[in-house]
């Protein structure tokens, strides 16, 4: 049954009480017609994972393509998620890593700005050798990274493997997505494109089975890096065997290919009317292009002159930035660690509870691909910023309680190891009975705490780090403690994290990706996704550089009661700056930022229906007339009077082929005098 979901659902609802009227759902008038993928795109409001999951069924090899590619956000999320636990260890083996902040952060952000750079070229990378090209390329660097890293003899060459393994971040962060939604059937795209969200997530859960599994072994951080390039290695040979992205290939002359690729994505009877709109739309791009020039710098400098695409870029990087300045990648690049400062000091204990919060983020990633369509993204980011700054807040009551209770510091605990083990700060303390284990932590990186044998909430020692005394306070069956301390706060800590992970996933987490391939006009699609992949990794690299160093001047609840400040700008900006692209053609989009978008503060209903009315007068379509009369039912009250006129509209207007602008009017004024009424 070839129908797009919102024609199902009117339906429905058109033979309510009636099942014999269910069976006209398999006439010919209900076929699916003209959901075009450029130039005409229908993305119903309704359009959910099931329908997505019935076009799939039919057609596998959307799927197949919509996966390889996305492997990319395997990768990506691999990448975020493995260092977290691997940088446990290295500290371990490298001292000076252990003693210095920065080059532990400078270990975990190398990644980040090479992911810079090749965001910065990928745009450019799309456009001149295509998508295809762009995700080997992306392939091959993470492979040579990933070997690098395996055997890197010291912090600096683990530092070089990092760079290049994030050059291959970079690209195929916007290049996956992008070749996903230019694969994908306009009604089921959003949907799709969350797949490489969820295999994002993925990447990181399994980033953190491979971190555990491997804990124990001899050379551990090495083959939790090394695994690295086993994805990439897959995604390559796939690749090799799949097509180049349609749109391009039209782009390129090569129409041939590009129907091809179509008719195996759409049935028969809309494979023509997609081959026009992709000529509509590569005509004016290409003249575009002979005005503006096809260099990356001119199409930069073209993109902002230009009104409509600037003011795309405004929301994009809004919702790029805003992404991540909620803290999300403190939390996926130092989830262990985070989870030390909440009082777990053991490493694979640290490793099993981040395990925990990284599930929740898979889970909340399919909850993103249930409601993205329906919910709309910019609604769906709005909620979910508001949870994230509720969490943030909570994050940092309890860091802060957790300080203020800390286990005291023992002179006589301290002495009894040795006056040599004793950290140098707290011997010279002028008023040491006033130290807790947080200042004492807090005092020096040269300083730990070892907790008291009996209890580890009583008493405890201020010692200095090396190993022979980390080794005898273990000994006599203490913990050490070196990042956190103990805390009876320590599991709600790691539940409201989990519940910030929940909050960020379904919106945050995967809506920005899908707002920057939809808001865009084609011919700057490229260069406008590359500018916010550059964005969104700038701001990565600074929250990722200075996440220690801010945890060390502010403590753990004042950096995290930062995020919440960042996240609060963010919500405002994304209200003001962000429009609402659900169920809109591309051409719909550039008309709203072509006029301009201004936020309301409720909706006002009347108006949106009188929209509505305007526009399906003109429907060329059934299709398009569903989708609008779908549309405007949102903005209606539900009552069985609505649905007796609904069906008594339909039965008059049904015999007809087509909608004519007669029997919409009347429909529209049977409904408009029920409205006065009630």
């Amino acid at each position: 049954m070839n129908l797009c979901l919102v024609e199902l659902v009117l339906v429905m609802t058109l033979c309510a009480g009636d099942p014999d009227k269910l069976r006209e759902r398999d006439s010919p008038k209900y076929t699916r017609r003209n959901c075009k993928m450029e130039g005409g795109v229908t993305k119903p409001d309704k359009t959910e994972f099931s329908e997505c999951f019935r076009i799939i069924w039919r057609t596998p090899y959307i799927m197949l393509l919509a996966l390889s590619a996305g492997i990319g956000g395997l990768l990506f999320g691999y990448d975020t998620g493995v260092i977290s636990g691997a940088s446990l260890y290295i500290r371990d083996d490298f001292k000076d890593v252990e003693r210095h902040t920065w080059l532990q952060e400078t270990i975990v952000s190398t990644a980040v700005a090479g992911a810079i750079i090749g965001a910065a070229f990928g745009g450019w990378m799309n456009d001149r050798f295509g998508r295809k090209k762009s995700i080997l390329c992306a392939d091959f660097l993470f492979v040579i990274g990933s070997v690098v890293m395996a055997v890197a003899p010291n912090p600096w060459v683990i530092i070089t493997g990092r760079l290049f393994v994030g050059l291959g971040v970079g690209i195929v962060s916007m290049t996956s997505p992008l070749y996903i939604s230019e694969a994908s059937p306009a009604r089921i795209r959003g949907a799709l494109v969350s797949t490489n969200g969820l295999l994002l997530t993925g990447g990181q859960f399994l980033s953190y089975l491979i971190n555990l599994a491997f804990a124990k072994t001899p050379g551990n951080w090495r083959w939790m890096l090394g695994i690295a390039g086993v994805p990439p290695m897959v995604q390559f040979i796939l690749m090799c065997f799949l097509p180049e992205s349609p749109r391009w290939l039209y782009g390129q002359n090569r129409i041939e290919e590009a129907t091809e690729i179509l008719k195996k994505i759409y049935p028969p009877n809309e494979v023509e009317q997609e081959l026009k709109s992709l000529q509509l739309s590569i005509e004016t791009q290409k003249e575009d292009e002979r005005s503006t020039g096809d260099g990356p710098f001119s199409k930069i400098k073209s993109a902002w002159a230009n009104k409509v695409v600037r003011r795309g870029l405004y929301a994009g990087i809004t919702v790029q930035v805003a992404q991540q300045f909620v803290g999300i990648n403190t939390v996926m690049y130092y989830s262990p660690t985070i989870v030390q400062l909440a009082g777990f000091a053991s490493n694979r204990t640290a490793l099993a509870l981040s395990l925990i919060t990284t599930g929740l983020n898979s889970i909340g990633t399919v909850l993103s691909m249930l409601f993205v369509d329906r919910v709309g993204r910019r609604r769906l980011m709005i909620i979910s910023m508001i949870g994230i700054i509720i969490c943030l807040v909570v994050l940092s009551i309890m860091f802060f309680q957790a300080s203020v209770h800390a286990p005291v510091v023992s002179v006589i605990e301290s002495n009894h190891f040795g006056v040599n083990s004793t950290c140098l700060d707290f011997k010279m303390a002028s008023d040491p009975a006033s130290w807790n284990c947080m200042t004492c932590l807090r005092a020096s990186s040269d300083c730990a705490f070892c907790a008291n044998g009996e209890n580890t909430y009583k008493a405890g020692a201020c010692l200095s780090v090396d190993t022979s005394t980390r080794s005898t306070c273990r000994a006599q069956h203490r913990t050490w403690y070196t990042y956190g301390c103990p805390s009876k706060f320590g599991i709600f800590t790691v539940l409201v994290l989990g519940l910030y992970i929940l909050c960020y996933a379904p919106g945050m987490g995967t809506v920005p990706w899908i707002v920057n391939s939809e808001i865009y006009p084609l011919r700057y699609r490229g260069t406008g996704g590359g500018i916010a992949a550059v964005s969104n990794w700038v701001s990565n690299l600074i929250v990722s550089e200075t996440f220690l160093t801010l945890t060390e001047a502010l403590g753990s609840a004042g950096t995290f009661l930062l995020f919440a400040a960042f996240s609060s700008a963010g919500l405002v900006a994304i209200f003001f700056l962000v429009p609402e692209t659900k169920g809109l053609q591309f051409e719909e989009v550039e008309k709203m930022l072509e006029k301009g978008y201004r936020p309301k503060l409720c909706c006002n209903k009347e108006e949106e229906i009188k929209s509505i009315n305007r526009r399906a007068i003109h429907t060329p379509d059934r299709l398009s007339f569903y989708i609008l009369m779908d549309r405007r039912k949102t903005y209606m009250r539900r009552s069985n009077r609505l649905i007796l006129l609904v069906s008594l509209h339909h039965r008059r207007w049904s015999s007809s082929r087509e909608p004519n602008e007669s029997s919409i009017v009347m429909f529209w004024s049977l409904e408009v005098r029920w409205l006065q009424k009630n």
